[in-house]
């Protein structure tokens, strides 16, 4: 995906969603489990204070007994971490009763650590236990017999926090595991989604390719709701750029056979007539008949190079062209050295091309003692891989130009040298018909010592 590409900024966009959503999904889930663990421990300690609190207060006497281990068998086991203890409160004289499992151990009293009580009563205190393993501590002060008179007795019961963070720390790896594969599943579908939903707009990408390649002449075929209004405007725009065309080359047809006749009538008057006037007029005649047909011909040109899907394939087109110019320039032996990279095509009518490489071979057998030379290579430009430009050099072995002629030659009507036959409208016509085609033609020194001509063209 490239940095700009529609795909990257869907799935940034995505991306950056599940990144962000599925690690507080998580924060949440863990802190209601965790929050729903510590509710359920918290119960089990309150049941089996009560549990306590009740055998071993209830008695009908000043002192408490030892309650009856029915709730937890971890009483019974030495440093469980499960605890129960009964002490007198504030150095009052009294009975101390504790589990098995606390042995000589001694618990700390939330009510003398100054701890609140809560709603009900009970006070809770998180401390190292016996075997310096956190232990959760739930305290509650009561008098035997639930008489106030009698001395009131601490009656504690304790957890182990371990079982709890244990408990806990294994849900939080099994969750993060879950989501890191939810998350991942995520990401594939994303990626996936993306290129599917993007696929018709890679279809238009090659339907269109093919209209500029001349394979097809629309685009067709079935395309989503959203995207169909697209191909109907693409399609209208193409059918409208045809229907330009076709006026233009029309309006351009009339146009010259409007002038044609007017311009035949005066210059034959003109030539009939031997005067100076006569000679003058059918001079400017025939300079207004090379000027119209010069403006014809771009006028042609524009039109041909608003076409879309006009592909041209060069080596076919260069071939018999080379070998015509030969002929015409038999009597000089002139021999064209012609290569052609394999594939190389025009992006326009295959016409202009003759004409731009006929007009430019010509001038270089012209003015070339025994060699021309013709290559033709396409290149991708760095900034744009997709607008390929077809580049065509034409040099011969010639006397050449100066930087100051070659300034000068291409202007229209302008000719170096008068004893070579033309009308010193080639190159012109060449710049004109390139720059319809949003093209280029520059003039450079050969190193083979004569002229070098550099065209460059759009390649399809």
């Amino acid at each position: 995906m490239r940095l700009n590409s529609l795909a990257l900024r869907l799935f940034a966009t995505s991306a950056a969603w599940t990144l962000l959503a599925l690690p507080l999904a998580g924060y949440i889930i863990y802190s209601l489990y965790r929050d729903d663990v510590q509710l359920s421990f918290d119960a089990q300690l309150r049941k089996l204070l009560t549990q306590i609190t009740v055998d071993s207060m209830g008695t009908s006497g000043d002192v408490p007994v030892i309650p009856p281990n029915l709730y937890e068998p971890l009483f019974e086991v030495t440093q469980s971490g499960w605890y129960w203890q009964i002490r007198p409160i504030d150095g009052a004289p009294g009975r101390t009763l504790v589990s098995p499992s606390l042995a000589t151990a001694v618990l700390p009293s939330p009510y003398e650590r100054r701890f609140p009580t809560d709603t009900s009563g009970t006070r809770w205190m998180n401390v190292p236990g016996p075997t310096n393993s956190t232990i959760r501590i739930l305290e509650f002060i009561d008098s035997p017999g639930h008489d106030p008179e009698n001395t009131k007795y601490s009656i504690i019961v304790a957890g182990p926090l371990d079982w709890f963070e244990a408990t806990v720390k294994k849900f939080r790896t099994r969750l993060t595991s879950a989501l890191a594969l939810v998350g991942i599943g995520l990401l594939a579908a994303t990626v996936f989604q993306v290129r599917f939903g993007l696929l018709p707009l890679r279809r238009i990408e090659r339907g269109l390719a093919s209209i500029r390649s001349g394979e097809v002449e629309r685009l067709e075929g079935q395309l989503p709701a959203e995207i169909e209004p697209l191909q109907t405007e693409l399609n209208a725009l193409i059918d409208s750029n045809q229907d330009i065309i076709e006026r233009a080359r029309t309006q351009v047809g009339n146009l010259a056979h409007a002038l044609k006749t007017p311009l035949a009538v005066i210059t034959n008057e003109a030539r009939d007539d031997r005067s100076k006037l006569g000679d003058k007029v059918a001079e400017q005649a025939q300079l207004m008949r090379d000027q119209i047909s010069h403006y014809l011909d771009r006028a042609r040109m524009a039109a041909r190079a608003g076409a879309i899907g006009r592909v041209t394939p060069v080596d076919p087109t260069v071939e018999p062209l080379v070998r015509a110019i030969e002929r015409i320039h038999g009597e000089k032996g002139i021999a064209i050295s012609f290569s052609v990279q394999p594939g190389a095509q025009f992006q326009g009518e295959k016409q202009d091309l003759e004409e731009m490489l006929g007009n430019l071979l010509d001038n270089a057998c012209k003015w070339g003692k025994a060699h021309a030379y013709l290559a033709a290579t396409v290149d991708a430009p760095a900034t744009a891989p997709r607008r390929k430009r077809l580049r065509i050099t034409i040099e011969d072995d010639g006397p050449g130009l100066s930087a100051e002629q070659r300034a000068k030659i291409g202007k229209r009507g302008l000719r170096l040298d008068e004893t070579k036959p033309g009308s010193g409208l080639g190159l012109s016509i060449v710049s004109d018909l390139a720059t319809s085609y949003r093209g280029s033609l520059a003039l450079d020194a050969s190193e083979h010592g004569g002229l070098k001509a550099i065209l460059e063209l759009p390649a399809a």
